[in-house]
């Protein structure tokens, strides 16, 4: 078999942009901020998220195909620009992966209560518990996305289920009680004369980053055209409700300063349930949200892998990496290769470190490294509409000609060259040095192997 699949449907891609875009997990984070976390979403979905949205729908409209960002950025800017973008976009993952786990291993131990949560700073729990997850989502997608596709899609419900009963508990809460967290015009201003403000809005703006991720598997989507643009659409409404009411539903049950950046959504809804006499409520809340981030790991794990596939395919990474299973059309050996990188960055992670200052430096790494071919997806479009490139009937546009295609290319690019710059910024307590050292000089090596591999490819 010397071709992938389309097994994947509209019902199927939602679920997919859903789980691989909208991280429960964000949600305390945002609202450790205090009420000034709404306002930068909303700045958020209005500067990065739209433009996003906009770009992705046209670029995949006008080159459809498996590879998505690594297409577009080739077409655009040549074959070197498109391997930057892609090997970029990976290997952000491969950083991401662990933090993702890292956060379901967090979250976990609320299942049981009480009883499991001195296992949330256990090295050797966090460590075998990501390694079976990974390696439970890898061998299901060598398996067959037809299979695979269902990690994702429960975990698309879940987190449907679980924001439905975040805001919910919120709105009851408010009625009941009333709000835990004062909302001000003072509190709910963010300080814009602060560069943590800005920091903080980068981070946030990464939480909205994913619709990006659909288009790389359009050579396994049905009707691939008329499928993304709809399935963006209806992921996006979704997500951005989930998001602002979610962030504003927690500051309404629990007080900013008791909020947990890992357990915060368990917390609250343990906190509802002790009210109404449910003591499972934040077991079974922290249950769904695992699941949820299960099938955000497994959506990530699908997509990321047809990125060394298709490189491979062009013969600028290794060959076997282009290799599709004989049974089960799938890239197995790029799977497989994912999954022992991402072991060895767990492993390394957890080396010297606690949970919490890990999460920290992977959350940093991957916003760098997931930006850099953000801003190939806002530079390529208008320059791919100049030359025409996919224009005729189907091709679906950015409202306002020129302009609007300019604008909204240009507010991308923008924020996301800002969420960049102040990514780099040390957080308050910790070293300048390390930090940079962490992150910023881990970046430049990412991209620097990459590059080799590239020069190798282009003279074998």
């Amino acid at each position: 078999m010397n071709k992938m699949l389309r097994v994947l449907g509209l019902r199927d891609l939602v679920l997919l942009n859903i789980a691989a875009v909208v991280g429960l997990r964000w949600l305390p984070i945002a609202a450790q901020i205090g009420p000034s976390s709404l306002i930068l979403w909303a700045l958020a979905l209005i500067i990065f998220f739209l433009p996003l949205g906009l770009s992705v729908v046209e670029l995949s409209s006008r080159i459809p195909g498996e590879g998505g960002l690594y297409l577009w950025s080739k077409a655009a800017f040549g074959d070197r620009h498109g391997f930057i973008a892609g090997w970029s976009y990976w290997t952000a993952n491969m950083v991401f992966f662990p933090a993702l786990l890292l956060a379901a291993a967090g979250v976990a131990v609320y299942i049981a209560g009480d009883r499991w949560l001195p296992l949330a700073g256990n090295d050797l729990y966090n460590g075998a518990f990501s390694l079976l997850v990974l390696w439970g989502a890898t061998l299901l997608n060598i398996f067959g996305l037809q299979r695979a596709k269902w990690l994702q899609n429960i975990g698309g419900l879940a987190t449907w289920l679980i924001a439905g009963l975040v805001i919910l508990c919120g709105a009851w809460a408010w009625y009941r009680f009333g709000a835990a967290t004062r909302f001000t015009a003072t509190n709910l201003t963010p300080n814009f004369g602060s560069l943590a403000t800005f920091a903080t809005l980068a981070t946030i703006a990464l939480a909205f980053d994913g619709l990006e991720l659909g288009p790389i598997l359009g050579g396994e989507i049905r009707e691939p055209r008329r499928t993304i643009p709809r399935a963006i659409l209806i992921a996006g409404i979704v997500t951005a409700t989930i998001y602002i009411a979610g962030t504003a539903a927690l500051l309404v049950t629990l007080p900013t300063r008791q909020i947990d950046v890992v357990g915060g959504i368990p917390q609250a809804l343990a906190s509802v349930g002790d009210r109404l006499g449910l003591p499972l409520f934040g077991a079974f809340g922290a249950a769904l949200l695992t699941l949820s981030l299960f099938g955000g790991l497994g959506a990530w794990i699908t997509g990321t892998a047809r990125l060394p596939f298709v490189v491979g395919v062009d013969r600028y990474l290794p060959k076997p990496l282009a290799a599709l299973h004989p049974r089960y059309a799938t890239p197995y050996v790029a799977l497989l290769t994912q999954g022992v990188i991402v072991t060895v960055i767990l492993i390394a992670a957890l080396s010297g470190s606690t949970i919490h200052e890990t999460y920290r430096v992977l959350i940093d790494m991957t916003l760098i490294l997931t930006f850099i071919p953000l801003l190939y997806i806002f530079a390529a479009l208008p320059i791919l509409r100049r030359r025409g490139v996919g224009s005729d009937h189907a091709t679906i546009a950015i409202p306002g000609g020129t302009i609007g295609c300019w604008l909204t290319c240009g507010l991308g690019f923008a924020t996301t060259l800002l969420a960049i710059v102040t990514s780099m910024v040390p957080p308050q307590g910790s070293s300048a040095g390390m930090f940079f050292l962490k992150v910023v000089v881990g970046c430049v090596l990412f991209i620097g192997i990459g590059l080799v591999f590239h020069a190798r490819g282009e003279h074998p």
